[in-house]
């Protein structure tokens, strides 16, 4: 991941230097196993312990030879051992470290990326409450509909983004599988009871039945929750872009003295942020893709997934956990801009209430279609005269003569819209209540 987009935690999980040191923890905790059973002597072990140390640098320069870098990796830790190194990686094939400590590193990866939403969350239940009485007007195809609340909006926001973190979390613990059974997985060279120490010792999960991999399907879940948590950052972020248009003005991203919008329009404020974020979500769909594409292997293996893999996990992880502290920031920091949402509302003619108005008309007995048709030709008065509804309504003889002049005018009053609003806010506690 380039560095414009990543940040520093993510960076270091997968960094070179964690890859090798996730590798020399399997190593470690097979030969910890094995010294259990007697297999490998135990003070070789202990010395093992003491002196195996990861030199990237080394792995590197032994790679250009060997030409895999697994073997490098072993024999760069024989060689900061000495001769007690020969039991390093003793009846292990390369998939048995590489995969097991990939999904050490899949679970680092998880508890930041749940680290971050959990903050998101907190921030968005925050101004949910904050704003939870803030009345607007609520959008539908892009027009005018009837009037809610920002606190609804973020309550919405709120439940969605709980659900990614749900999802993550789910696909994260069945990513965190390992696998120590040797080629094509049947324990040939080492026994089934080594997995199982080894792998209770690293806190992971034994995969069933391997082949000489961990099946696919499970990194793929995984990637795929990441792209669907993208996508609710993005439906987020598209809102707010939407919400900060020059015709909108409701919300804006935070804007620090000295930023700039335009190198040609001193007068820009750009929801660039929100913009990023919509972007980068794209890359998440095609990392899920990517991941999926690696499911269907030949036979008990081959390594077409492993390219793949080195470029796609460390970036839809980091670019998520990126997106995910900007658009903390941009909440955190946004501006709300309450009047100008009353103003919206205001100017909208009272149309919203014209749901209302033929509810109204059809419990006084009008029949459906035709109450219909008169709102309808109504608000297409108001609209096109630019007239308030209430005043064409009450200037329309089949409108008055059903309802008073009183019952008329309470239709119109926003809040009758929003009565059951803060409702939506007030369920936040049930994902406090989680945790």
């Amino acid at each position: 991941m380039i560095s414009r987009y990543a940040t520093p935690s993510m960076t270091a999980v997968w960094s070179d230097e964690a890859r090798w040191g996730a590798a020399l923890r399997v190593e470690l905790a097979v030969l910890d196993a094995q010294a259990a059973t007697g297999e490998v002597p135990a003070d070789a072990v202990a010395v093992i312990r003491a002196k195996a140390k990861v030199d990237v640098a080394r792995i590197n320069e032994l790679e250009r030879t060997t030409d895999h870098d697994v073997v490098a990796f072993v024999n760069q830790l024989a060689e900061s051992v000495g001769p007690e190194g020969r039991w390093i990686h003793h009846g292990l094939t390369s998939s048995d470290v590489v995969d097991t400590a990939l999904a050490l590193q899949m679970r680092d990866a998880a508890v930041l990326i749940d680290a971050g939403l959990s903050t998101l969350l907190s921030t968005i239940i925050r101004c949910a409450r904050e704003e939870r009485d803030t009345i607007m007007i609520g959008r539908t195809h892009g027009m005018h509909a009837e009037p809610t609340t920002m606190g609804a909006k973020m309550a919405n926001w709120a439940f969605e983004v709980a659900r990614a973190r749900e999802r993550i979390t789910l696909a994260a613990a069945e990513a965190a599988t390992g696998k120590i059974s040797g080629p094509v997985g049947t324990y040939s060279q080492i026994s089934p009871e080594i997995e199982r120490v080894a792998l209770a010792a690293l806190g992971l999960r034994a995969d069933q039945a391997s082949t000489q991999i961990v099946q696919r399907d499970r990194h793929a879940a995984f990637v795929a929750a990441i792209a669907i948590a993208g996508g609710t950052l993005e439906r987020i972020a598209t809102e707010i872009r939407h919400l900060q248009r020059s015709e909108v003005d409701e919300m804006r991203e935070p804007f620090r003295t000295g930023q700039a919008g335009s190198s040609a329009m001193p007068q820009k404020r750009n929801p660039i942020k929100s913009e990023r974020i919509a972007g980068l979500a794209r890359l998440l769909r095609g990392y899920a893709a990517a991941a999926m594409e690696n499911q269907p292997l030949w036979h008990e293996r081959d390594i077409s997934h492993s390219s793949a893999e080195r470029i796609l996990l460390p970036d839809a992880t980091s670019l998520l956990a990126f997106m995910v502290e900007s658009l903390n920031g941009v909440i955190d920091g946004a501006e709300i801009r309450r009047e100008q949402m009353r103003r919206n509302l205001d100017e909208g003619l009272g149309l919203h209430a014209a749901s209302r108005l033929l509810i109204a008309l059809i419990d006084k007995g009008a029949q459906r279609d035709a109450a219909y048709a008169l709102v309808q030709t109504a608000a297409a008065i108001a609209r096109e005269e630019r007239r308030q509804l209430h005043d064409v309504c009450a200037a329309t003889a089949d409108i008055t003569a059903a309802l008073s002049g009183a019952e008329l005018l309470a239709l119109f009053d926003h809040r009758a819209s929003t009565v059951h609003a803060a409702l939506l806010v007030d369920r936040l506690s049930q994902l406090e209540t989680r945790g």
